[in-house]
């Protein structure tokens, strides 16, 4: 539950674009989550582990993502994009590219990878049959960090008539912008 990009993507896409647009957001990263999760209880994603060039290849690619999506922020946010005749405009997200946007910033995070392979095999109970057991902790898990996403984009929701003022969302736009490229440019400098 911890702040990353995926919470970042979320909340910018909540704010922008409302409450449907969060919601296909999760649902993406959640499918993400779920695939890191099955992966792991499968033993797949034990390759990223097990190979620097592979981990380091999907970090990178992560890195150069969450950047991608930083600039683009603090463009729209620097070409002020947010008065009142911009917004009439722009046509909204489709619920598809939110969704998109939810799962590629999961599956481009090798962290959620890892987290996977590293946490829920520690809840298998000993004696229990390891892959059903896993895949029954990956549906949890999913479950409660849809519950969790979902809290978010109804608070973000039903504070939106706050962010969508002009002056809030260009500030929001920056943060976000600038959080998406922290937090890229960190992944790409992590060695492990």
């Amino acid at each position: 539950m911890a702040p990353g990009p995926s919470t970042v993507v979320i909340m910018r896409q909540s704010m922008r674009s409302g409450r449907r647009a969060g919601t296909a957001a999760v649902l993406g990263n959640e499918v993400g989550w779920l695939s890191w999760s099955v992966a792991a209880a499968l033993g797949l994603s034990a390759l990223p582990a097990l190979s620097q060039l592979a981990y380091d290849m999907l970090r990178l690619a992560g890195a150069a993502f969450l950047i991608y999506l930083g600039v683009k922020a603090l463009w729209s946010a620097r070409r002020g994009e947010h008065g009142p005749a911009k917004a009439v405009e722009r046509a909204p997200d489709s619920w598809g590219r939110n969704f998109r946007l939810g799962l590629v910033t999961n599956l481009a995070n090798p962290k959620a990878g890892l987290f996977a392979m590293s946490f829920l095999p520690q809840f298998v109970p000993p004696g229990a049959p390891v892959l059903s057991t896993l895949l029954l902790l990956a549906v949890v898990s999913t479950v409660i960090d849809l519950v969790w996403y979902l809290g978010i984009v109804w608070l973000v929701g039903a504070a939106r008539r706050f962010f969508s003022q002009p002056r809030v969302r260009r500030r929001l736009e920056q943060v976000s912008g600038l959080m998406l490229v922290a937090l890229g440019v960190r992944l790409a400098a992590e060695s492990r």
